[in-house]
């Protein structure tokens, strides 16, 4: 089975559909969270992915956010504005939509668990580094855990001397070994933050127990302009250019 991984879209429409042309078909959709946020499209990002159907599709702290579940005072200032704006441009079926969306899910039939943040604290936990990562492998009881809210691709084994960071390429399979747990991480479709601008997602294959990265290049300044034109923060679309 043929698993397409996304998370953080955070409104950027030119992003996710760049995503979904390239990966093409799949079986399965699983959305980790932050649909809206920081971008300009957010309706139209709740929209589109409602059309999808997706198996899974968790909630992340900006979606909390934008219905007003969470307190936005511990967001930054440029954040902070998102989230309120964000709040008014969403329909009440868009609202729905990101009220129905749980914080974690177990999908049995793949030994995975499913958060936005962390095991342990679903929403808000960012896992940032292995000695964060160890800390949650107590908080799940499957195989894998797939997670998002960082923005950044990344894959954590849990192994017998200690959590080990894996070196991803995009476009290369890494394969989850029997013996081991494994947290998985596909980066951001619409902010990614580790130096590289283009979306980012991931395919798993259920068969052969493999993730692959892939980065796919998007429309930048279209995006950039939208923010602008919205009156959003300036900086919101400087960094998409960085990738930061």
């Amino acid at each position: 089975m043929e698993i397409v991984v996304l998370s953080d879209i955070h409104a950027n429409i030119e992003a996710l559909e760049a995503v979904l042309e390239h990966a093409g078909g799949w079986d399965e959709l699983w959305f980790l969270g932050d649909a809206v946020g920081y971008g300009p499209d957010p309706e139209a990002c709740v929209t589109r992915l409602t059309s999808l159907e997706p198996k899974v599709w968790l909630a992340g702290n900006h979606d909390h956010a934008a219905l007003g579940i969470i307190d936005t005072s511990e967001f930054n200032p440029e954040a902070k504005r998102a989230a309120e704006w964000t709040s008014e441009q969403l329909s009440e079926v868009s609202r729905a939509s990101l009220e129905a969306a749980k914080p974690r899910i177990e999908v049995a039939e793949h030994g995975a668990t499913l958060v936005h943040g962390s095991p342990r604290q679903p929403i808000r936990e960012y896992i940032l580094n292995a000695s964060t990562a160890a800390e949650n492998f107590d908080s799940f009881e499957t195989e894998l855990c797939l997670f998002g809210h960082t923005h950044l691709p990344v894959v954590y084994q849990e192994a017998f001397d200690g959590t080990l960071r894996v070196v991803l390429e995009p476009g290369a399979p890494i394969s989850i070994e029997p013996g081991a747990r494994w947290m998985v991480n596909p980066g951001s479709v619409g902010q990614p933050r580790d130096g590289d601008p283009r979306a980012s997602y991931m395919r798993f294959d259920s068969e052969t127990r493999s993730f692959t990265l892939h980065r796919v290049d998007y429309p930048i300044t279209i995006t950039q302009a939208k923010i602008l034109a919205a009156g959003l923060p300036p900086r919101l679309a400087a960094r998409l250019e960085y990738g930061w």
